[in-house]
């Protein structure tokens, strides 16, 4: 939840109330900062007024870099499993 990015006055709940959600679903789960994505478009890439459609390339960018060693063949983090293991000290976090 940001008040540079959206105005929408549940926003701050949403996050709050699907976190337990997420956790309890989901093999892996990526928190992004929409403040941080705004402030890397502006300061950065020198965008004066970034969109959703900026901020939604920029994660597309770093989603892309984060599951490069699933896409091609290697042997650092081949599956999601051994990503996990190596991204994630606690496994509840």
């Amino acid at each position: 939840p940001s008040p540079k990015v959206s105005d929408t006055v549940v926003e701050p709940y949403n996050a709050t109330l699907s976190v337990h959600q997420l956790v309890e679903n989901s093999d892996e789960t990526f928190c992004i900062d929409n403040e941080a994505l705004y402030d890397i478009c502006f300061r950065t890439l020198k965008l004066s007024t970034p969109t959703y459609g900026d901020l939604n390339h920029l994660v597309s960018i770093v989603m892309s870099g984060i599951t490069t060693c699933l896409r091609f063949p290697g042997q650092l983090n081949s599956d999601l499993r051994k990503l996990a293991v190596n991204m994630v000290p606690f496994p509840r976090l």
